[in-house]
Formats: structure tokens, C-alpha cells, sequence
């Protein structure tokens, strides 16, 4: 078994076809967002949790010679959009879906369905269950005690049992300068969101990605629509910010060419600087968009 040092991140190299492959299939599935890595954890747990593990195989060089066989896992929980596995006596994997990632389940000698082998970056597997990871970024195995040193900085999580909505909006208000965009996506200030909810919130809030917090309205309401957004979704089988679970009526702008409310043109920018920046869409007949847009 491979000696555990210092916490460390894996970010493999994305091979220049694996982007390729991957841009015509990822909008027609869920995006890891904090409902979806929600789900996986759910999934992770039933099959893994409980059990020995049996064979670990870890495809990323930092842990390239580990081997966790014989271990049982206690524990398999969400935080934000982390996903921690504990395993016996005091080890934790932990892993970031970021945009392409996800976690696959299967009964022992069941077909694996999720992409290429090439894109396998990590196999759990016990005598009932195979749990495979696809395209995961970021890989670490930590001593559970240091576990702060990878989510110590996030904020109440959205899902999480400790949910505060006090605390996200003191730090939300703690910058009022900041585009409620990039605060909404600021880990540190409530963890869940990305780029779906995000889009989704403003236009629901009336709001422009780039209008400053303190311009924003009531910031209770906004985290309040974020946690019945997620809570919603958190149970289901696709993300839907309509209530409308039907393809092509899921959202009301992420994604789509026309806004579902009015018909109107999307429109898209970057926001924020690099690396930092992401695109954000909005409608302009349902909401402003950035200043001179």
C-alpha cells in the first residue's frame, strides 16, 4: 500500500479529443452541480458504504501504486460540490466533479456505461458493487483529519444538514461591490451553485449577472430560491428550474437558444477575469444584462 503523505491534488491532463467527445453529450445530461453530487453521493453510499472494498484501482500518478483493498468504507457524503468517501481506520477520498466528471455504479460483473476506458479515472469495488469514476479532475487521498484543508473554506452547503441561510447572506453582503454572478458562485459564500443555478437564479430574481450585491435586492429571498431549487431537484431524475421536467422545457434560459418565457434571443458573455471567468446567459427582454450590453 502506498504511503499517505501531505494532502494533494490531482488534475490529470485532459487529452485534446476528450473535450471534443464530451461537448456534444454533456448538455444533454445533468451538470455537476450541487443537487447532482447530492445524488451521487446517494448513489456511492448504497453501493459502497457498509462494505469491504475488494479492489481499488487509482488512474492518476499521484496514487497510481495505492491499494485500499481490504478497507471498509464508513462513510460517503456530499459537501457542496465535493464528494468525500471515508474509509477505515482514518483515510478519505476525496473528489471534484467540476464540469465533465461523474460517478457510475454497477453490480459486480455488470457492463460499464460512461465513456471511453481511457476516462476512467478511479474504480472502487466490493463483492456486490463497482463504483467508476469518468472524467474526474481532481483526485486526493487525505488523512480524515485534514479533510478542512479541502472544504474547511466553503460556505453553509445548500444540501447539507447544517444549512444556514443567516450565514450565506452575511457573507454574500460582506462584499456588496461584487456582481451577485460571481458571489453566487463563490463557494465560499454557500456551496452548491454553479453555472446552471446561477443563470437560472438571476433570471428568476429579475436580475442581471452583473448587478452588484448591493444593488441586488433581498438577499435572504435569493438564498432562500436557491435552497428550494436544489431541494427540489435533489430527489429527482433531471435538473429543472421550470418545474417542468419534459427535455427542452427543464430551463428557462441555461442552455437554450431562446428563453422559454418569451421566445427572445439568449444572450451570452464571459464574466469575471481569468482564470476565474465564466459565461453567463441572460434574456434581454426578461432582464438586464451587463453595463453597455
Amino acid at each position: 500500500m502506498a504511503k499517505w503523505g501531505s494532502p494533494g491534488s490531482v488534475r490529470p491532463p485532459v487529452r485534446h479529443d476528450q473535450r471534443g467527445w464530451w461537448a456534444g453529450v454533456w448538455q444533454h445530461r445533468d451538470v455537476p452541480e450541487g443537487d447532482t453530487v447530492f445524488q451521487a453521493a446517494r448513489r456511492l453510499r448504497d453501493a459502497l458504504a457498509g462494505r469491504t472494498l475488494t479492489r481499488t484501482d487509482f488512474r492518476v500518478p499521484r496514487y497510481a501504486t495505492a491499494d485500499l483493498s481490504g478497507h471498509d468504507v464508513d462513510q460517503v457524503l456530499s459537501r457542496g460540490k465535493h464528494l468525500l468517501i471515508r474509509v477505515v481506520p482514518d483515510l478519505t477520498i476525496h473528489t471534484h466533479l467540476r464540469m465533465d466528471g461523474t460517478w457510475r455504479t454497477f453490480r459486480a460483473g455488470q457492463r460499464r456505461r460512461g465513456g471511453p476506458g481511457w476516462q476512467i479515472r478511479i474504480v472502487l469495488a466490493n463483492r456486490e458493487h463497482e463504483a467508476v469514476g469518468y472524467r474526474i479532475p481532481v483526485i486526493d487521498v487525505v488523512r480524515r483529519a485534514t479533510e478542512d484543508d479541502l472544504v474547511g473554506h466553503l460556505g453553509p452547503d445548500l444540501l447539507g444538514p447544517d444549512w444556514d441561510p443567516d450565514e450565506a447572506v452575511r457573507r454574500l453582503a460582506a462584499d456588496p461591490g461584487r456582481e451577485i454572478g460571481a458571489a453566487l458562485l463563490d463557494q465560499r459564500n454557500l456551496a452548491g451553485i454553479g453555472n446552471l443555478y446561477k443563470t437560472e437564479l438571476c433570471f428568476l430574481r429579475g436580475a442581471s449577472p452583473w448587478t452588484p450585491v448591493a444593488e441586488a435586492g433581498d438577499l435572504r429571498a435569493w438564498v432562500d430560491l436557491a435552497h428550494r431549487l436544489l431541494d427540489a431537484n435533489k430527489d429527482g431524475h433531471a435538473q429543472s428550474t421550470t418545474g417542468d421536467t419534459r427535455p427542452g422545457r427543464r430551463n428557462w434560459i441555461y442552455g437554450r437558444s431562446t428563453c422559454l418565457r418569451c421566445g427572445g434571443r439568449v444572450a451570452r458573455s464571459r464574466q469575471g477575469g481569468p482564470p476565474q471567468d465564466r459565461v453567463s446567459d441572460w434574456c434581454p427582454h426578461c432582464q438586464p444584462g451587463p453595463v453597455g450590453a
